[in-house]
């Protein structure tokens, strides 16, 4: 069926876009879970490509080395990635603030240079013969996967207490809620999915070298999620396609732009979130334009029509 439905996909679009659907779908993937820490438990984690290089290489090198098949190699991938969350998350999440920043950046730098150095990583030259078995139905299917995970999860007790735990730790910690916890196990829920990602993401390139794992990649997905709006899943979604569509857009428009979309594109994001500094979809607590919208036309829903024959609610005289 997926390689059915692959194969509909490949027919009606071209091939570049459907590389960057991909990629894209990938990108969701990685800013929903890093959302989670960030924006739903407000810890700022600078080394989410840590767990994505976690992931990929864990894939990658059980597929090369040990000719694993796809399913298996990918979810050993997610799995060696939340092991290795928790392992970083128990010390590091007792930090606040920029310590937590600059020891979750420390992590990933620790995972780039270790795949730097390693013989069965590739070192330097990167780890190639990976099959291309990632297909862009099966990122739609991981994405919608990770997208109703995360939402039933942060809808939960567990997801209350997490915003609790953002909005202010020390009264959390008064009501009972065990904060630390709390934040390992939503460390080690993100990385499980950006190790899936990451594997995802071997399965589609073929090639992984630690400079595709580094320090930049960690901040351009913080900035697909503070874009989109912390604390706010669709916010991730709208966020990393937009920042992974705008350079490919401002390169098929004219020369003169295409030729300095970098720039365009870094003054775009600026002006983008000059007028909306919450994020464009708002964050979990202050609504954004189509939160605002949305509540305005279910108001205007439920206003009574004017004229005779009309009650309140709406609902006409005799109405059953």
């Amino acid at each position: 069926m997926i390689d059915y439905l692959d194969g509909l996909l490949r027919s009606a679009i071209n091939p570049y876009y459907y590389g960057v659907l991909v990629t894209a779908g990938i990108n969701i993937m990685l800013v929903l879970s890093l959302n989670l820490v960030t924006g739903f438990t407000g810890q700022l984690h600078l080394g989410h490509a840590g767990f994505m290089a976690v992931g990929a290489y864990t894939a990658g090198i059980l597929a090369t080395a040990y000719k694993w098949t796809f399913y298996p190699a990918l979810l050993a991938g997610g799995l060696a990635a939340a092991a290795v969350g928790l392992v970083v998350g128990l010390p590091t999440l007792r930090l606040r603030g920029d310590y937590l920043a600059i020891a979750t950046l420390g992590f990933g730098e620790i995972v780039r240079i270790t795949a730097l150095n390693l013989n069965i990583t590739g070192g330097p030259f990167g780890l190639r013969g990976i099959p291309r078995v990632t297909n862009l139905p099966l990122v739609v299917i991981a994405v919608v996967v990770t997208y109703v995970f995360l939402w039933s999860l942060v809808r939960s007790r567990f997801g209350r207490a997490l915003v609790a735990i953002r909005e202010d730790e020390v009264a959390a910690q008064a009501m009972g809620i065990e904060t630390t916890r709390m934040k390992v196990t939503a460390f080690v829920v993100a990385a499980f999915f950006a190790g899936i990602a990451g594997g995802l993401f071997a399965y589609w390139f073929r090639y992984l070298n630690p400079s595709s794992f580094g320090f930049m990649v960690s901040i351009e997905l913080l900035a697909m999620a503070v874009l989109g709006g912390l604390g706010n899943l669709l916010g991730s979604v709208l966020g990393a396609s937009i920042i992974t569509f705008l350079p490919e857009l401002l390169r098929t428009t004219y020369p003169a732009i295409a030729e300095r979309r970098l720039v365009f594109y870094g003054a775009l994001l600026v002006l983008i979130m000059i007028l909306r500094p919450n994020g464009l979809l708002g964050s979990s607590s202050e609504s954004g334009w189509l939160e605002i919208w949305l509540r305005r036309r279910r108001r205007a829903a439920t206003v009574a029509p004017e004229g005779p024959g009309a009650a309140p609610g709406g609902e006409p005289h005799g109405a059953a």
